[in-house]
């Protein structure tokens, strides 16, 4: 109880914490940028075939793919959204939820309209399922991003919100742009992407989550509009391409909440990608399309965590309820608790150097023994990154969120 209470007191702290980041030079959605996408091919009669994700989209001149974000114009694919973010936070990276991910550093989360799938409880329905024109925007060039996340101090940059695949170019010039001054990158994604963008982009990413939304084709079919064995094949690149990566499972009764699908996804899990995966089973709340179904029950969520600790993964949590025990990071080995989480804030981190504090097991994951130093001058809020210690980031939690 006191630590739901605590959880709700940081939580209005943050929402009461919200600032801008820029002047509001933003204007209303007007004529897109034109820039020419990556991953298409012309075809004959000025069509064109897009290449980005599994639906290879055959787009004739003047229409666009159901991510809703390139247009054939003339037999060339433009990507509209390039350099038209419509929303930009700086938030803990705990609420991606990234909890391996150097705990406790601030990302800056960049997002434009549109997305490859249509998922009927999308929280964020609102500008993944959107236009460009039908969304106020900012003018941010991959330049400027990269100038406020170095003036803003965060660590790293993450594209999140919507789908990242829908602004692939925008994303990968930021993505490459914040890997040459220093910074980390990381994307929060459906995972519907072919293999050869997939792996480019690796190149330029410290970190993915994946929400794995469900593990049958039925329900990728009729609740996301998609399929999941791209997905699973996506999973199986990133791992191949050694990127870190975090696993999301939002349980929606009574669409996925079946015990022996969750079982054969954790076994899928410990089979292809190992048992030190973190997997976060995910409270649904009523959204978008399906606001007639109840929250999930924390017992459902429970059971979820048994089930995968029975085939054996090592690093389960549960999401969205605050203050719940498995919010926490335990050691496998001596069964401590070494990282303490209430809501998106850290209050407790006692992993040093990669390994428990009390036991010297190494616990996997991205640690920051590695993070170079953001070069943001005098507006820069950076650190000895030899010596990184985030345990008492719980007390700088403001938010900073700029939507448009």
């Amino acid at each position: 109880m006191r630590l739901f209470k605590l959880a709700s007191q940081l939580f209005m702290g943050a929402i009461l914490g919200i600032f801008f980041l820029l002047p509001h030079t933003g204007s209303q959605a007007g004529e897109p940028s034109l820039k020419e996408a990556y991953f298409y091919r012309k075809l004959g009669d000025n069509e064109t075939q897009c290449l980005m994700c599994p639906r290879k989209c055959l787009i004739p001149e003047g229409a666009r793919g159901v991510c809703r974000n390139r247009e054939n114009q003339s037999g060339t694919l433009f990507a509209l959204t390039y350099g038209r973010p419509c929303s930009i936070a700086v938030e803990p990276i705990e609420k991606a939820p990234f909890w391996h991910f150097i705990p406790g550093h601030k990302r800056l989360c960049v997002a434009t309209v549109g997305c490859n799938l249509r998922c009927k409880y999308c929280q964020n329905w609102h500008i993944s399922q959107k236009r460009v024109e039908e969304v106020r925007h900012y003018n941010l060039s991959p330049e400027e991003i990269v100038e406020i996340a170095k003036r803003e101090g965060v660590k790293s940059i993450c594209f999140t919100f919507s789908e990242p695949t829908a602004f692939y170019e925008y994303m990968y010039d930021i993505a490459k742009l914040a890997k040459e001054n220093g910074l980390m990158t990381s994307i929060v994604s459906n995972g519907f992407i072919n293999p050869e963008p997939l792996r480019k982009l690796t190149k330029v990413l410290d970190a993915v989550k994946i929400d794995l939304k469900g593990f049958s084709e039925d329900f990728y079919e009729e609740v996301c509009f998609g399929r999941l064995e791209p997905v699973l094949n996506t999973l199986r690149i990133l791992k191949e391409e050694g990127t870190w990566v975090e696993i999301v499972n939002l349980i929606v009764p009574p669409l996925n909440d079946d015990a022996n699908e969750i079982e054969k996804m954790c076994e899928w899990i410990k089979k292809n990608l190992g048992d030190e995966v973190p997997l976060h089973f995910i409270r649904f709340f009523p959204n978008y399309k399906l606001t007639h179904l109840p929250p999930t029950p924390v017992e459902t969520l429970e059971k979820a965590i048994e089930i995968a600790q029975g085939v054996g993964l090592k690093y389960v949590y549960i999401g969205n309820v605050p203050g719940h025990k498995y919010n926490f990071t335990y050691c496998p080995k001596c069964g401590r608790c070494l990282i303490k989480r209430v809501v998106f804030f850290l209050l407790e981190n006692n992993i040093v150097n990669g390994r428990c504090k009390f036991c010297g097991e190494k616990i996997p994951g991205f640690w920051g023994r590695n993070l170079k130093k953001s070069r943001g001058g005098e507006h820069a809020k950076t650190r000895e990154e030899k010596n990184l210690d985030f345990t008492n980031c719980a007390h700088n939690t403001g938010l900073a969120i700029l939507a448009v």
